[in-house]
């Protein structure tokens, strides 16, 4: 981890300000970025240490990056406050930064003290939240994922994140961690790398959506938190350079978004209801001359398995129905791009025509009767379940 480390004589020759502070910015950010520790180093008799880290005046303050001690960066001791931009300037090299404290320049841009400002080459003045950079880059240039740290995760002001599905416990995890390590760096405040220990059970519902199986880790995704497109890492060794490939080539747009499907099985349509899969989901669902409706459904749901055994009377209801194709899909192992999620169960139909809309409806486990009027689907609820969706009879037209 990273440590802030204060070298003093005791009482702080005077300079209490500092070491006020220097405590306060410890509790403030003890909760915010845990890995970030701060430690005080009387230097009374640590000659040979005085001279190692070139301590010339007390208090000082260095900051030591994961754990090196090789160039510690140094931060003023005459300031009253810790410098984090300092700290952010050396993740960012490819943007120049600086500091003033010259009153005329405040007041040439209108600015207070302790604010920062970006300045594009277009000209235009940004002042940017500094407890938004803050977050970014206190959070570990690797954060392992868990019920602590997924809402800090989250709360980063970058869109991108690349996950790796390891196993904390295997032989190769060293050496790949370190690789993942040194991409992370490189990429730092354009993608937030996250570490997904695959031998934490409480982490299954994340291998459930990124579908990872024991099989495939470790495992590299890159997921868009605004798109929700997913990308697999083609490579299947975690190196520095394949990882280093696969974030540019996601930056610079030339990724593939990857799309998880089970295979097609020989009998998907011998049964009253068909079995839809990604690879064939778009060509029945799609097809203008028929009216599909699907059931979209997590198999171990409770709720779905309930709602399973209604939907097999459905399609044994309209399986001689030429126009009609009463089909489910298990979304937590094929992708749908076309089809936005919902809570599971949830059910999409697909009417036939060149100029159709695709309509909702929401699952709901009090279905019990499902009959065709005058060319309508009808499927009855009791009132007491009555939504937005029913009309009322207490019936769900669908067809």
């Amino acid at each position: 981890c990273s440590k802030y480390l204060i070298f003093q004589i005791p009482p702080s020759c005077g300079k209490t300000n500092l070491s006020e502070e220097f405590a306060e910015a410890a509790r403030q950010l003890k909760k915010e970025a845990p890995r970030i520790q701060f430690g005080k180093i009387d230097v009374t008799d640590q000659h040979d240490l005085r001279k190692e880290f070139n301590i010339q005046e007390f208090p000082t303050v260095k900051f030591f990056v994961d754990g090196s001690r090789e160039d510690p960066i140094d931060f003023c001791s005459s300031s009253s406050s810790l410098q984090f931009p300092q700290l952010t300037a050396k993740d960012v090299p490819e943007m120049p930064f600086g500091m003033t404290s010259r009153e005329d320049v405040c007041a040439n841009y209108g600015i207070q003290k302790n604010t920062l400002v970006v300045f594009k080459k277009v000209g235009v003045q940004n002042k940017l939240d500094l407890t938004r950079l803050i977050k970014t880059f206190t959070l570990d240039l690797v954060t392992e994922y868990n019920l602590e740290t997924s809402v800090k995760i989250f709360d980063v002001p970058v869109e991108n994140h690349i996950l790796l599905f390891i196993p904390t416990n295997s032989k190769t995890f060293n050496a790949t961690y370190e690789n993942y390590k040194s991409a992370a760096m490189e990429f730092r405040g354009k993608i937030t790398f996250v570490l997904v220990n695959t031998n934490e059970t409480r982490n299954g519902r994340v291998f459930e959506y990124f579908r990872i199986r024991d099989i495939d880790v470790p495992a590299v995704r890159i997921l868009n938190l605004t798109s929700n497109a997913k990308y697999k890492m083609p490579a299947d060794e975690v190196t520095l350079e394949n990882l280093r490939h696969f974030c540019q080539s996601y930056l610079d747009g030339k990724a593939k978004i990857h799309l998880s499907s089970e295979e097609i099985t020989e009998d998907w349509d011998k049964m009253p209801v068909k079995v839809l899969v990604g690879k064939n989901f778009n060509r029945i669902v799609f097809n203008k001359t028929m009216t599909v409706f699907v059931m979209f459904y997590a198999p171990w749901s409770h709720d779905c398995r309930k709602l399973l055994l209604i939907w097999d009377e459905l399609g044994e209801k309209y399986q001689n129905r030429k126009d009609i194709i009463i089909a489910k899909i298990d979304v937590t192992a094929n992708d749908i791009l076309s089809v936005v999620l919902d809570r599971y169960p949830f059910f999409r139909l697909f009417p036939a025509g060149a100029d159709y809309q695709v309509r909702s409806f929401r699952g709901r486990t009090g279905w019990h009767s499902c009959t065709l009027r005058g060319g309508w689907l009808e499927i009855a609820i009791p009132d007491d379940r009555a939504d937005e969706n029913q009309d009322s009879s207490g019936s769900i037209n669908c067809l």
